[in-house]
């Protein structure tokens, strides 16, 4: 038997992604017919608040903390490690607790002084469909997870956190005996890339369906926790807001919906995908903070111009109150963002990961805001420029740098990293991958990059650029060239302050350095090789893989 990927289900976890454009954060959508069943309904049993499906699934929530206590799929047990319930962060303690019927569906509300959490169920599904509404800082609160017991699913993924005998950094990244390192960040997935993760062994599968993540942080591309494993269990993550490496405030809100689904081992039904879940029969629950489809708009494009076509396009809308995105086609770049809330926002189109246009656009309730081609101009991309000599792509991530596709589920510790330090040449064919994603003060500093010029480039002055993706502790590029000419220390850009290069993150505020280098600075023995020494300027951070750093995009000399 083969899952949706063609790979063996057998005894396996995994994680599944679904195409880009189910991140955009629609509430349309066909929803499979539900089925009714003469168990559907629910019970108290003293502590808790018991719902059947009326389909294969039990589940209880407790009335004292709105914690789910149970989870029991055609009989079997699922919830509970360590004698931990699942909740919303580490449980929210004593909150008010109240259930009802309403036709064909079950909520349960909790109430924890201004947060809001509620869980439904429907008849004949095997899902548990959740919403938190933060309303603001008074409570912390910025996940949910599903525990999971232990020995129920393999724990085989490179990417799931394992506890591991050694601890190598900040007590949450660990090495095991051969060398591999494990943290909890190590996500691998960008929030676009994924609809829903979890867990199957071939006859059962367990999964959260993600939501449109309109409440989140940081955008299409950001890395956030996913899921866990050790001893004592498993852990499925929801991630309302994460801290780590992130590049904007917190939103507050209703976040959801986000669906537990149970399944006989395959993915969870395309249905409740974001981008296609249609929640209609939720409009009269009165879920504090929910706007239904007719209260959103859309956003729509006609194209994009001056598009490289060698890479994907992305539309993104963002305000202080929410975010969204969608795929831009790649014939033409139209765009459609659906299921937008009605206000004013910046509008970013990225290659890749980088911005190159940003806009603003409106959006009203129930209506289409339709917008025009939009041209990027060309000065934009910086990959327009002409350049004497260009290490990697200017596409906003350190793709196809040595190392690079490593530290999104590795430390840079890990056995599997190739060695950080090393010397690149111009014109090698391997000026890329030869050159680190990552550069520290304490590992890999001075980093020597080898070129030759003509007459007429030694005669003239040039601009060196360094893009940068993200920095650790300040960290920024200062250049030497030929070891006479020196760079002034550029001022630090505004990144995000917490860790980020070890937790699996280059994602941060990509930046793009400039050195005016003087014609005198160069060579003029045409046959004589170059130096471009690359240091890591910063007085903080600590040492090793902690000391200050920074992420590169791509480096060139500007003709």
């Amino acid at each position: 038997m083969s899952g949706p990927t063609g790979r063996p289900l057998g005894r396996r976890t995994f994680v599944l992604g679904s195409a880009a454009a189910a991140g955009t954060a629609a509430l349309t959508g066909p929803l499979a017919a539900t089925a009714s069943a003469a168990s559907f309904g629910w019970s108290d049993d003293g502590s808790d608040y018991v719902v059947d499906t009326g389909a294969s699934l039990v589940f209880k929530v407790s009335k004292t903390n709105g914690d789910l206590t149970s989870l029991v799929y055609k009989g079997t047990e699922y919830q509970g490690y360590g004698g931990k319930n699942s909740h919303v962060e580490s449980g929210l303690g004593t909150s008010t607790v109240t259930i009802a019927q309403s036709g064909t569906t079950i909520l349960v509300s909790v109430a924890y002084g201004t947060l809001k959490h509620y869980y439904a169920a429907r008849s004949g599904e095997n899902n548990v469909y959740l919403w938190t509404n933060k309303a603001d800082s008074s409570v912390t609160a910025t996940r949910y997870i599903v525990r999971v017991k232990a020995g129920l699913f393999l724990n085989d993924e490179p990417d799931s956190y394992t506890y591991a005998p050694t601890v190598i950094e900040s007590a949450d990244v660990f090495e095991k005996s051969d060398g591999q390192t494990r943290a909890k960040h190590y996500s691998k997935l960008r929030v676009m890339d994924y609809s829903y993760i979890g867990w199957t062994t071939g006859s059962v599968g367990l999964w959260i369906v993600r939501s449109n993540h309109e409440k989140a942080s940081g955008g299409p591309f950001y890395r956030s926790l996913l899921r866990h494993q050790s001893a004592d269990g498993g852990g499925l993550y929801e991630i309302l807001y994460y801290g780590e490496n992130q590049t904007e405030s917190e939103r507050y809100g209703l976040q959801g919906p986000y669906v537990i689904a149970l399944t006989d081992g395959g993915a969870p039904s395309s249905s409740l995908y974001p981008g296609t879940l249609t929640t209609s029969w939720a409009d009269s629950l009165g879920i504090s903070g929910y706007v239904a489809a007719g209260g959103r708009g859309r956003v729509a494009g006609v194209g994009i111009s001056g598009r490289d076509t060698a890479y994907a396009y992305t539309v993104g809308l963002a305000n202080p109150a929410a975010q969204y995105w969608g795929s831009a086609r790649s014939s033409d770049g139209w765009f459609s963002v659906a299921g937008v809330l009605p206000g004013t926002y910046t509008l970013t189109v990225f290659k890749g990961e980088l911005a190159v246009y940003t806009g603003s656009v409106s959006v009203s309730a129930g209506a289409t805001t339709t917008l025009n081609t939009i041209a990027v101009p060309s000065s934009n991309d910086p990959g327009n420029a002409s350049a004497i000599w260009r290490i990697n792509n200017w596409d906003g991530t350190p793709g196809g740098f040595k190392n690079a596709d490593l530290m999104t589920y590795a430390h840079p510790s890990d056995v599997r990293a190739a060695s950080w330090t090393g010397n690149v040449v111009i014109g090698s064919g391997t000026e890329t991958s030869a050159f680190p994603c990552y550069l520290w003060k304490d590992v890999n500093s001075g980093i020597v990059v080898y070129f030759r010029l003509t007459a007429a480039q030694a005669a003239a002055a040039h601009t060196l650029r360094i893009g940068v993706t993200t920095a650790y502790a300040n960290g920024r590029p200062q250049v030497v060239v030929n070891d006479t000419w020196t760079s002034a220390v550029p001022s630090p850009p505004t990144q995000p302050s917490t860790r980020s290069l070890t937790v699996g993150s280059y994602r941060g505020n990509n930046y793009t350095f400039t050195y005016s280098v003087p014609a005198s600075a160069w060579l003029t023995d045409t046959s004589a090789y170059n130096t471009l020494k690359i240091y890591v300027a910063s007085g903080s951070g600590t040492t090793s893989y902690l000391s200050a750093g920074t992420a590169i995009d791509a480096i060139d000399l500007l003709a």
